[in-house]
């Protein structure tokens, strides 16, 4: 056994997660594995997870619990393994009978590696007084631009690597990985892409013209989308599903690119990507 520390990550609200951490953290204490417990977000949101001498990080839940544990190991490329306690678990590579199986095979170094890019994405606001200022956020998933509160269009500018692309109206845009193609950009219409492909999935949100298509970009683009100022500014930028606000001040532009360092996801199934997208989202079983 490899003598690295374990980072657990439970989804908190569901009992039999917490319940599958404890075991494993008891089986990991007999095996003389140091165990780190991630803190319960509701309870405690702005307490920072320490990962200073984790050498694997494992979740217990669905997607949303990964992605919160990707948000916890963020650039620093420690290896995540996800077991499946939720509803999709698209990203997930085990379930509860499997959990002492899958860290046992994970610690020996017995599990394929996948290397999935990240996005580094930078939002700029605009405080009352016209001071610029700004907020850096990871993302494993996707940044996505929404109307917020209000329910009207939004007029925006999409620039690539410093060349402006369209100013489009509509309900928002989608700045995806290949790993988050398969989340808000397929649900507004955008492709499944293979997580080999290391640039950006770009896609508009229900946009008011028969023009505007989704697109790709190269690992080493640059997106921005700016908002529209003479329209109204309250609109709201996700990372990963998680609001970027800073209070009393307006969004006005947002940066994305790669992100310095990738995610190590890893699977101890053979089942290829495209049998995945399969059974997750045709229902059908793998051959």
């Amino acid at each position: 056994m490899v003598p690295v520390k374990v980072l657990l990550i439970p989804n908190y609200a569901r009992k039999d997660a917490v319940a599958g951490a404890r075991s494993l953290a008891e089986w990991l204490d007999g095996q003389g594995v140091e165990v780190q417990w991630a803190h319960d977000k509701k309870k405690y949101p702005d307490k920072v997870v320490d990962t200073t001498g984790v050498g694997l990080a494992v979740s217990f839940g669905g997607d949303g619990t990964l992605l919160r544990a990707a948000k916890i190991v963020g650039y620093s490329e420690i290896p995540l393994v996800g077991i499946s306690y939720g509803h999709l678990g698209f990203l997930t590579c085990a379930g509860p009978d499997d959990v002492i199986e899958t860290v046992s095979d994970a610690l020996g170094h017995r599990m394929h590696a996948s290397r999935r890019a990240t996005l580094d994405i930078t939002v700029d606001f605009k405080a009352p007084d016209g001071t610029i200022f700004s907020k850096r956020r990871f993302a494993l998933n996707d940044l996505s631009l929404t109307h917020g509160v209000r329910g009207d269009m939004i007029v925006f500018d999409v620039a690539v690597s410093g060349h402006h692309v369209d100013t489009l109206r509509g309900d928002g845009f989608v700045v995806a990985t290949a790993t988050g193609s398969t989340g808000y950009a397929l649900a507004a219409g955008g492709p499944i892409v293979t997580p080999e492909f290391k640039g950006m999935v770009c896609v508009p949100v229900a946009p008011h013209t028969i023009l505007a298509r989704a697109f790709l970009t190269s690992s080493t683009d640059v997106v921005e989308l700016k908002i529209n100022p003479e329209r109204d500014p309250e609109r709201l930028f996700f990372a990963d599903g998680q609001p970027i606000v800073a209070e009393g001040a307006r969004p006005v532009r947002a940066t994305v690119r790669r992100g310095p360092g990738d995610l190590i996801l890893l699977d101890r199934s053979s089942e290829s990507f495209y049998q995945s997208v399969s059974r997750v989202f045709y229902g059908r079983d793998k051959d």
